[in-house]
């Protein structure tokens, strides 16, 4: 008998173990960097020879942020929708969510999005999960509306201007919008109307054996997902910031309070119009929204601006078009705008 055949070898950790604590310690450096992503961009923008409070300063801060906070946002969510998606066939989802639940998954999408704060851009990752996951089209629009425009920076920004009335009516309308836009498109069945290869990816998902996969299968689902999903968006993400930053540094709100006084009917259709090129979160229009007020704009024009930037900007639709069809971005646009427009005529005739 050899020596070594006495000797008892330590049992060697399976590759399950491996490439669980491989996503693990991924995950935590993922969180380590994100939370660096605001220094990283002060001291990114400091090395450029500009005046940081100038617009061309403020474009490039504003990129330099952004860029990496929504690419990681949607590597992070998409990797876990894979997983997800491991445990979960499309079927099971759409039973959960759809037919005469889908007024229901309309709610719970628009009530999930009060409490994701996120820019329209921040909320594009989430949408595209959902949509490659096989969550119906409307339940992710309704999440999509929601949570960059109903949130607590929203509701904290109305309650502190100019009451908590307006605020309770702004939370009330704006779930309002967000739900029945949701559920609107749903029951167009517009789902053709996907990218062919977001269709294919909810295809897919029904062909998964989701009760033979190990815990290893599921981590690769992940990063299948994201190798599949990130590398076909992340080109339109980096375009739709740059325009973003550009709105961002350089439009003036003195053009737009001059449009925006009270007893004009065109004004709030003007300020929809004018607030779908623009782009910012709840937080970065506080300022602007703050002025327009100031100067004596109406109430319900600066709602509906606010609504519009934050929840139809052209950044967003730029990201989106990677994943909809033209035709279907524009009934998004026309169903949101329309009930943004319904706020705004309302809140103009209640708070005068």
């Amino acid at each position: 008998m050899s020596l070594g055949s006495t000797i008892e070898r330590e049992p060697q950790p399976g590759p399950s173990i491996k490439w669980t604590a491989g996503a693990i310690a991924a995950l935590l450096l993922w969180g380590v960097i994100y939370s660096q992503l605001v220094p990283f961009s002060e001291w990114l923008v400091a090395l450029v020879p500009v005046d940081r409070h100038s617009h061309l300063g403020e474009a490039l801060n504003f990129f330099a942020y952004d860029t990496p906070k929504v690419l990681m946002l949607l590597t992070l969510v998409v990797f876990a929708m894979g997983v997800v998606r491991s445990f979960f066939s499309a079927e099971k989802t759409r039973a959960l969510l759809a037919g005469r639940r889908e007024g229901a998954g309309n709610v719970l999408a628009a009530g999930l999005g009060i409490f994701t704060p996120f820019c329209s851009c921040s909320a594009v990752p989430m949408f595209i999960g959902f949509v490659s996951a096989g969550v119906p089209l409307g339940v992710t629009f309704s999440f999509l509306i929601s949570a960059p425009m109903v949130n607590e920076v929203a509701l904290g920004l109305l309650f502190g201007l100019v009451g908590w009335k307006v605020a309770l009516t702004y939370l009330a309308f704006g779930l309002f919008v967000a739900i029945a836009a949701g559920w609107v498109i749903g029951r167009l069945h517009l789902e053709s109307w996907l990218e062919e290869w977001v269709r294919n990816i909810r295809a897919s998902t029904a062909e998964l054996p989701q009760e033979s996969l190990t815990a290893v299968d599921r981590i690769k689902a992940g990063i299948e997902a994201v190798h599949d999903i990130v590398g076909k968006v992340w080109p339109w993400i980096i375009a739709g910031i740059a325009a973003g930053a550009f709105i961002h540094g350089y439009v003036p709100s003195d053009l737009l309070a001059s449009i925006m006084g009270r007893g004009a009917w065109w004004s709030v259709p003007a300020a929809v119009l004018i607030g779908i090129p623009m782009y910012s979160n709840a937080a970065g229009i506080i300022p602007v929204v703050q002025a327009l007020l100031a100067k004596g704009a109406a109430l319900g024009t600066v709602l509906a601006f606010m609504m519009s930037v934050i929840a139809l900007s052209l950044p967003e639709m730029i990201i989106l078009r990677k994943v909809l069809s033209l035709k279907l971005i524009a009934v998004f646009v026309c169903v949101v705008a329309a009930g943004i427009l319904a706020v705004g005529f309302l809140f103009n005739a209640l708070f005068r």
